[in-house]
């Protein structure tokens, strides 16, 4: 008995989509609306909050148009649409002309496991949370203060799993230059958030 939608491996959903199984792309869209639509926030920041939303759909509509052409091999589905989704917000960025820093937004989703990760504390006390959610946001503000192509890797590797190789090819960039934009990234982000964190050692 071929299995329910929801048992199917992203692959073979989109096989099956593109063979006009409508369940399985409805599937598909529950079990990544939330990453990709999060993804695409931030990626295009505070300042484009407006058109999150339209290239968000723009993403699933080019994950649509391409369903006949996606083909198992290499990355995961889960990867190739993050680059689709990469494409469409950094095509927004470069029409919009407005690529600048930008604020961190509070919406209960700030990457404080990738922060208590890196710092070797990843079960905060109660009374450590205040602190822990502060650097979360702290985090988005020097996350959206990166350039958009060091953000998108930070994102793709870090968010979607992507290792290098798979960035570097799903972008079409040379391995190095994948490498140097997560290289750049990660130290930008470390310097941005040394000086906070030593004020939050000071004052805890």
């Amino acid at each position: 008995m071929p299995r329910a939608p929801l048992d199917m491996p992203d692959e073979a959903l989109m096989l099956a989509y593109a063979q006009g199984d409508v369940a399985a792309f409805e599937t598909l869209y529950s079990r990544h609306e939330q990453a990709l639509h999060r993804f695409v926030r931030r990626l295009l920041g505070t300042a484009l909050a407006a058109q999150v939303d339209e290239v968000f759909q723009d993403t699933w509509m080019r994950i649509v148009a391409a369903r006949t052409s996606f083909v198992p091999q290499g990355a995961a589905w889960r990867t190739w649409a993050f680059t689709i989704a990469h494409n469409a917000a950094m095509d927004r960025l470069r029409t919009s002309g407005r690529e600048q820093p930008l604020e961190a937004s509070d919406d209960g989703d700030d990457p404080l496991e990738w922060l208590a990760g890196k710092l070797d504390r990843t079960h905060p006390s109660s009374e450590d949370e205040a602190h822990w959610r502060a650097a979360g946001r702290q985090l988005l503000t020097c996350l959206d203060a990166l350039p958009a192509a060091q953000r998108a890797a930070f994102l793709l590797h870090h968010e979607d799993g992507a290792s290098v190789e798979d960035m570097a090819q799903r972008l079409a960039l040379p391995f190095e230059t994948a490498k140097s934009r997560l290289r750049y990234a990660l130290q930008k982000l470390r310097g941005c958030m040394h000086a906070y964190l030593q004020v939050m050692e000071r004052t805890a």
